[in-house]
């Protein structure tokens, strides 16, 4: 009897505990967001159609695991077709790109590099409605807390205004926008760079290029400098000195007495500018040494391959101008 007892006791143990369906899910976030202050017609507006999209879920899951070296992967990012058309760009927003550039001191080609490694210049930011994705990951449950936030900030952009729910749309994470910014970060950076009172990255290049600029502002960009440089070390060089740890940021002239070099050989700038050495595969592939404004890259993503692929378009662009 007592073992009787004892499994009924588990089972309506786990029937309490049983997740909820989505639907249910959904229910409890509306109320949650109720409670927050949304008002119901928002609410209402918002989870209209929302759905759960597997596709989501699977993209989470099954995320790359192969190894990618950096040169397969600036391979992929930056063919001949997309540095031509990051110059060709550049050439065509050149006015309104050097106007967001002297406001927030952020050169206009590291503008343009990040836009398109974000979103190919505005062609691919994804077409899955922001609302549905968010509510997926965060019924998903893995990472529930963080996905509510942004599901939350979400509501927030639909309340201000800034775009319209059918323009509504980004990647399968929530990613929104020319810009890719998250919905936490669209309320922290985005930028009105019109004028027109709302915040739109998904079709206003204005707003797109000042929120971008405004980001690496916020993170500490320094426009009297670039990214980064591409290196040689000696023979039995320290391999325990190569890292982004601030710990291990020695000024150039550090660097080139350890025997660092340009790529081609030649010296090292005598200048006076804090740098990281880094080796995004190891020492057989690509070393560079990198500066704050690569620090600051990592911020906005945090893999060493994006930052590189992002400062080398800058410099690809710069060399084409």
């Amino acid at each position: 009897m007592k073992k009787i007892i004892a499994l009924a006791a588990i089972l309506i143990c786990s029937v309490a505990h049983a997740k909820p369906t989505f639907d249910e899910y959904v229910q409890s976030l509306k109320s949650e967001a109720a409670q927050k202050g949304f008002s119901q017609s928002l609410i209402d507006m918002a989870f209209a159609d929302v759905k759960f999209h597997q596709r989501s879920v699977k993209a989470d899951k099954n995320q790359p695991e192969f190894k990618l070296t950096l040169d397969r992967y600036l391979s992929s990012r930056l063919p001949d077709w997309k540095v031509e058309m990051a110059i060709a760009q550049y050439q065509e927003n050149k006015v309104l790109l050097e106007q967001v550039a002297e406001k927030y001191g952020v050169q206009a080609r590291f503008i343009v590099a990040l836009w398109g490694n974000e979103s190919n210049f505005g062609k691919y930011q994804g077409n899955m409605p922001v609302i549905s994705a968010l509510t997926t990951m965060a019924y998903e449950g893995r990472r529930e807390t963080m996905f509510k936030k942004e599901l939350f900030a979400a509501l927030q952009i639909l309340q201000e205004g800034h775009v319209d729910k059918d323009d509504f749309v980004g990647s399968w994470a929530g990613a929104m926008g020319q810009s890719q910014f998250m919905p936490t970060s669209f309320l922290a950076y985005a930028q009105d760079g019109d004028g027109d009172g709302k915040k739109n990255i998904w079709k206003n290049k204005a707003d797109v290029f000042a929120s971008i600029a405004n980001y690496l502002k916020s993170q500490g960009w320094d426009a009297s400098q670039t990214w980064g440089r591409q290196v040689k070390i000696p023979t039995g060089f320290d391999l325990t000195l190569a890292g982004l740890e601030s710990a291990k940021m020695k000024p150039l002239q550090e660097w080139q007495k350890l025997g660092v070099r340009r790529y081609d050989g030649t010296d090292l700038p005598n200048r006076n500018i804090p740098a990281s050495l880094i080796m995004p595969d190891d020492e057989k592939g690509r070393i560079y040494l990198v500066y704050n404004n690569f620090h600051t890259l990592m911020h906005w993503n945090r893999s060493t391959y994006f930052g590189s692929a992002v400062g080398i378009l800058a410099d690809q662009i710069k060399a084409g101008l």
